[in-house]
């Protein structure tokens, strides 16, 4: 989630100082005057960086309470903070009845509204992170849970879709650490076996000696030890999905009655009279070439086959850089929820070289990264000195430890009110302006006159972004966003 505010009241004065307060605390935000704009902007595409709404009850036209209604019902999530110039305990009851977070006339301390906006914003993330674990142990996890919107991985998702329509047997290819088991939950959820159990085995992990009594079962008494009845992971995963992962450590043996269990339909617990039905939706996953296995004898090739009837391949990390910045944003909401810590997000010169980096160890491994980041870190944005593994790669893309000269520049510009911010004129202003005009005197595009303006501003205002973000009427996030779509360098003062 972003965690830029939207302040969405019909007063300029308010807005202004409510603006120096979010912006002092380390919040991007976007403004408003009326409902309607408000919740304009929240179905733009601007609007999904938007994770808090500060909203005045009292506004000529459409109303807040109305406005609060009308952006739960597509914003549910979005946790909303109303004020007022007067409060009474009606309006309180109706505020909260409708989904606010949060409540407090105006005018307010800054102490009150900072922590007001900490807490709220913890609190939906705590919400996120419930409701994540909850559809995780329900087995009714979704393609809208995987983060990222690279093609590499719509690809995998359009593929996904498909074959949860259907009880194919799947295998999941990939290297280590890619997500296979969250594709693996995807499909479950996403198929008519919702909700029923998912079991997990990691073939890689149970002793040879016991693979065969773990996956099928045992009766009591049927070997020295077995001094109960003993359920096997198919008969726990019957009317469901087992996801049998690292499938290729299977020893031969056991292969063999996996293609029995594939064939048939059915499991012989060891000791056991008459084989046990089972009603089981394969899916199967390996970080290994299984076609190669197979030629090398190391695998069957008829259950190469039967496991392989719809394959899906899941790309390395390196191969999607664009799904970085949603991963880095999630890991953080995710371990400041879980650790009480309250990291706003990344420096936008450490992200440039997180995102070129080529993670071998895939997700797990930047999970893990930005774990001991948020847990180290001391600042509201993580930088350089939070990621001490990877200090010689900072130092060699010349990201130097510590806050680096920009973003110092724009720290010190929010810890000024609005008011009192001032800038000199450039030494020298640029030579051209942005043309309108091509060549042949027709109308350019707005991606390339915006790309001018944004480079233009950059020049101008030498690089200060927080400037150049508010003479252009975007916050900082969506700036940085387009400085990489246009493949645009920051120019820093000298």
């Amino acid at each position: 989630m972003g965690k830029t505010i939207l302040l969405v009241d019909d007063d300029p004065t308010q807005r202004r100082l409510m603006r120096a307060v979010c912006e002092k605390a380390g919040y991007p935000v976007l403004q408003a005057d009326n409902g309607e704009a408000a919740l304009s902007l929240l179905r733009s595409q601007q609007g999904a960086e938007v994770g808090l709404m500060m909203l005045d009850l009292r506004m000529p036209g459409l109303g807040g309470m109305e406005t609060l209604k009308r952006a739960k019902s597509f914003r549910e999530d979005l946790p909303v903070i109303v004020l007022t110039a007067q409060g009474g305990i009606e309006t309180v009851v109706e505020a909260m009845q409708l989904g606010a977070a949060d409540f407090f006339v105006k005018p307010a301390s800054p102490e009150r509204v900072v922590v007001s906006i900490k807490n709220a914003l913890s609190m939906t993330t705590l919400q996120g992170e419930v409701s994540r674990l909850k559809r995780k142990h329900e087995g009714a996890m979704g393609f809208k849970d995987l983060i990222g919107e690279s093609p590499a991985l719509r690809h995998v998702m359009q593929l996904g879709e498909r074959a949860a329509a259907s009880n194919i047997p799947i295998l999941i290819t990939g290297e280590s650490g890619t997500g296979k088991e969250m594709i693996a939950r995807a499909i479950q959820g996403s198929s008519d076996r919702a909700g029923r159990p998912f079991i997990t085995v990691n073939c890689g992990a149970i002793p040879e000696n016991l693979v065969e009594s773990i996956l099928f079962g045992h009766e009591k008494g049927s070997f020295t030890g077995a001094t109960g009845k003993h359920v096997g992971k198919f008969q726990e995963a019957d009317g469901g999905t087992i996801f049998l992962d690292e499938v290729g450590e299977l020893p031969a043996e056991m292969q063999v009655k996996l293609l029995r269990v594939l064939q048939e339909g059915e499991v012989d617990p060891i000791g056991a009279k008459r084989p046990a039905k089972v009603d089981v939706r394969v899916i199967s996953a390996t970080n290994r070439d299984l076609s190669e296995e197979v030629k090398a004898g190391g695998f069957r090739e008829d259950l190469f086959y039967r496991l392989n009837v719809f394959p899906i391949e899941v790309p390395p990390l390196r191969d999607r850089p664009e799904d970085i910045p949603a991963l880095i944003s999630h890991f953080i909401d995710r371990y400041n929820a879980e650790e009480q810590r309250d990291v706003r997000g990344v420096r936008h010169e450490v992200l440039e070289v997180l995102t070129t980096q080529p993670w071998p160890g895939n997700v797990r491994q930047l999970e893990n990264t930005i774990f001991r980041a948020v847990v180290l870190a001391d600042g509201a944005y993580l930088s350089a000195d939070d990621f001490p593994l990877l200090a010689k790669e900072f130092e060699a893309a010349g990201v130097v430890s510590g806050p680096p000269m920009i973003a110092v520049e724009e720290e010190t510009e929010a810890l000024a009110p609005v008011e009192s911010q001032s800038f000199a004129a450039p030494t020298a202003m640029p030579s051209e302006s942005v043309a309108i005009f091509d060549r042949g005197g027709h109308l350019r595009s707005l991606q390339e006159i915006e790309k001018d303006l944004i480079a233009l501003a950059i020049e101008t205002y030498e690089g200060k972004m927080s400037e150049v973000a508010r003479r252009l009427g975007m916050g900082r996030s969506t700036l940085y966003r387009k400085l990489r779509e246009h493949e645009l360098e920051i120019k820093r003062a000298s």
